[in-house]
């Protein structure tokens, strides 16, 4: 699993031009804030962002003891 936060994570659009650039294919990918690429391409932005859902999700409610 890895670490990260969702806040540390973006989604990002590589164009075609761009993409023989960066040496990867076209698409969708969710990003480390540096740039860094974490995972891709996917089809469309939704499914970048359901990725980074994935791979943070939302932390589990805190339960109250009764004293």
């Amino acid at each position: 699993m890895l670490d990260m936060t969702t806040k540390e994570l973006s989604s990002r659009h590589v164009k075609p031009e761009e993409s023989l650039r960066l040496g990867v294919v076209s698409g969708w990918y969710t990003t480390k804030m540096s740039g860094t690429f974490v995972t891709g391409p996917h089809a469309t932005h939704e499914e970048a962002l359901l990725k980074i859902a994935e791979l943070n999700p939302p932390p589990p409610p805190i339960v109250k003891r009764k004293l």
